[in-house]
């Protein structure tokens, strides 16, 4: 199999009249993704006129099943499709098209106004209805993915950069076919699963709703983004539409458990949890655990020059608040190594460096050679020969069973004082604490104090808090300043948005 589209083909030939695809206006069968994603390629074809080489398709589009067949029709076309938000500030948009360089633009007639002013240079703007228009051209669409090998992109995910320029991520589609095999092989994915979607589809996340459909026959519910605003109506909803599986970050899955719904109503059919993107607070998995007893539960790690995850556990124990959770050991097809400031592998309790290798690792950054170089490099250990490795920018050690315990951000590293700190190990023991609902920690280098946001529905002082950290943490990591807030304020993914805390709070240089 050289294109993960021979998916959909496998799936919509076994399974054509089944539900592969629902949003909130439709259900789309594979047997109709399929012929919709036909039109699409048929239609982009039709624009290339002839030329050849790589031409990535950016969608365009509020998130729909819609979406989904602009991706599916990328990859009938032998192109990678690049997922943007349906709100992407047009500076951003124009800073994505500048990196492509050329290719198609997928929109619809609401958005057109947003690219007034932009210059696209190389692209063919789509409205989608005129795609869809196409008869669909089944030979053209399988010879030209005849022509594709597993080496090839399949999508450019742009994620933000240090210099403030959107970088794009390409993963070819050898990541996304041993990604989506592993899945299945790893987790009860079969086509009676319903999954709950809630990644953005510019959020690596979504992949493994995406293909596991693909792949397994299962139905993927886009849940309608408005309910995660009102976590409390979720579980409701994940009954009403049978979902049996969901793939969230922590900061849903917390919001839910500090919503005190999971107490009132179960979800029956619920049997698969599985959680990436941040760190997920014990206490809040456990309320999940104790109203879901029978579900399984995993815990995921891998960033986006991953194809979507590189390492899992299987969470089979209820974990005192304050431990850590491990992040488990490397996937199928994927290797880890933790390494020190000097290059050395670290020993079992060691913190380094987390660094992956593997068959899920990016090409690279799209059109960024110089940034690609120092992002994927040689793995040290090896003299022998060429073998690329993603330096994480993740600290983590091994414990002694050797599983892969995550400790922070390499930058949440900070010296106070003379002392190292990791700033991810307050925010653990903060969230910890019974008036805690979410915390984030930073660091005010000017300042030269570290800074506890915390939600809590409580007005809390800070030395009242800092005697409950003081019996888990050293008084040296203590922080110096807290913020009380009603919500901590979350980025389009759902994740802390630390820069927004960082900008509003910290001093203009912090």
């Amino acid at each position: 199999m050289n294109s993960a589209i021979m998916l959909l083909e496998a799936t919509a030939a076994r399974l054509g009249d089944k539900p592969a695809l629902q949003d909130e206006h439709a259900c789309l069968t594979f047997g109709a993704l399929r012929s919709r994603a036909l039109s699409i390629s048929a239609g982009l074809e039709a624009a290339a006129n002839g030329r050849t080489g790589l031409r990535p398709v950016i969608v365009y589009l509020p998130k729909s099943a819609d979406s989904v067949a602009c991706f599916a029709g990328a990859m009938y076309s032998g192109q990678p499709y690049v997922p943007v938000a349906a709100d992407i500030p047009p500076q951003r948009l124009q800073h994505i098209a500048a990196s492509l360089g050329q290719g198609h633009l997928v929109t619809c007639p609401a958005l057109v106004p947003n690219l007034e002013g932009l210059t696209l240079d190389g692209f063919t703007v789509h409205l989608l209805e005129d795609l869809t228009a196409f008869p669909p051209d089944e030979a053209g669409a399988l010879d030209r993915v005849s022509r594709v090998t597993d080496t090839d992109p399949i999508y450019i995910m742009y994620t933000s950069g240090s210099t403030g320029v959107p970088k794009g991520v390409t993963i070819p589609h050898r990541g996304i076919l041993d990604y989506a095999a592993w899945l299945e092989e790893t987790f009860p994915f079969d086509e009676t699963t319903v999954l709950g979607n809630q990644s953005a589809f510019y959020f690596d996340n979504s992949t493994l709703d995406i293909f596991t459909m693909l792949r397994t026959g299962a139905k993927m519910v886009i849940i309608p983004e408005v309910l995660f605003r009102f976590p409390a109506k979720l579980p409701a909803f994940v009954e009403e539409q049978h979902i049996n599986a969901i793939f969230w970050v922590p900061t849903v899955m917390i919001a839910v458990a500090n919503s005190g719904v999971l107490e009132q109503r179960t979800m029956p059919e619920l049997k698969t949890i599985l959680f990436c993107g941040e760190v997920m607070p014990n206490r809040q998995l456990n309320q999940w655990r104790r109203s879901h007893p029978d579900a399984l539960y995993a815990n995921l790690y891998g960033p986006t020059e991953i194809t979507d995850v590189c390492t899992c556990y299987i969470v089979d124990r209820d974990f005192a608040d304050a431990d850590p959770l491990p992040i488990g050991r490397a996937c199928r097809n994927m290797r880890t190594l933790i390494l020190t400031e000097d290059n050395r592998p670290a020993a079992p309790g060691e913190t380094g460096e987390l660094c992956i290798l593997g068959s899920g690792l990016a090409l690279g950054y799209w059109n960024a050679p110089e940034l690609t170089r120092r992002a994927f490099v040689q793995n040290p250990l090896c003299t022998a020969y060429d073998e690329r490795m993603y330096r994480t920018g993740d600290l983590a050690y091994e414990d002694k069973d050797g599983r892969i315990m995550f400790v922070g951000r390499r930058d949440a590293q900070i010296k106070l004082r003379g002392n190292r700190i990791e700033l991810g190990e307050i925010e653990t023991a903060a969230k910890s604490l019974a008036a805690v609902e979410n915390a984030c920690v930073l660091f005010d280098p000017e300042a030269q104090e570290i800074v506890l946001f915390v939600q809590t529905a409580e007005k809390l002082a800070l030395r009242r808090l800092n005697l409950e950290l003081r019996k888990r943490l050293p008084a040296y990591m203590l922080p110096g300043r807290l913020v009380c807030m009603e919500a901590l304020p979350l980025t389009p993914n759902g994740k802390l948005d630390r820069v927004g805390l960082r900008a509003q709070f910290l001093t203009p240089n912090g």
